[in-house]
């Protein structure tokens, strides 16, 4: 009898960090992305590198979207939370970068979903208003890490891929006084559900006063 040809075994699906997916337009040609550098990485064979990206700054998406492409990942890009969840509704990617603050809803909301939809996913919230409250909520509701802008390429993917077992290094210097009260006000925010009114009320503050500070960048 000839010899049978061995097949190779099947991969099993990657259980690295999912993106949020991207609206799927034509892709514009060009070369570098900016700041976001295009190596080509080996991801070491893994089978299911899907990746959404959802942000609704259009020139960040595109080149974010480029640059994980370069490095081996099926991008999907959305520009709003509304199209972020229909993605995941209907094939739920491996992996997942969601911007917090979208026009039309939080992406802690997106990445709720795809935890519910794929539990295994790996997702990373990125935002400009970072804050302690906000990080350990995005944890809970699946994210794998949570990432402050401007995030270029490389720490997108380093978090993304990072060993789950993998211990982050300690912050190099202490808050400063405005920092810590600006974590006390997130706290107090994200345990209120996210809601003004009743924020406002327990921190016995104006509502126009707390909405001013919620709408600004965390101090350093």
């Amino acid at each position: 009898m000839p010899p049978r040809h061995s097949k190779k075994p099947a991969i099993e699906y990657s259980t690295l960090v999912q993106v949020f997916p991207i609206s799927t337009g034509p892709k514009q040609k060009g070369g570098r992305c900016g700041a976001m550098s295009e190596k080509k990485t080996d991801l070491g064979g893994k089978t299911d590198m899907s990746l959404v990206i959802c942000d609704d700054d259009v020139p960040f998406l595109t080149r974010l979207g480029r640059a994980m492409e370069s490095r081996g990942f099926d991008v999907r890009t959305a520009e709003s939370t509304a199209e972020a969840r229909k993605m995941i509704s209907d094939v739920p990617p491996a992996y997942a970068v969601v911007d917090m603050r979208l026009g039309d809803g939080n992406g802690l909301d997106v990445v709720q979903l795809l935890h519910e939809k794929r539990p295994n996913a790996r997702a990373i919230i990125l935002t400009g208003y970072g804050n302690i409250a906000t990080a350990v909520t995005a944890v809970k509701m699946g994210a794998v890490d949570y990432l402050s802008k401007p995030a270029d390429a490389d720490d997108v993917y380093a978090a993304l891929t990072r060993d789950p077992n993998e211990k982050a290094s300690l912050p190099e210097n202490p808050m400063s006084a405005d920092r810590v009260r600006w974590e006390h006000i997130q706290r107090v925010y994200e345990m209120c559900d996210r809601n003004v009114s009743e924020t406002a009320r327990r921190l016995n503050m104006h509502r126009r006063t707390l909405q001013r500070i919620l709408a600004k960048r965390a101090p350093r």
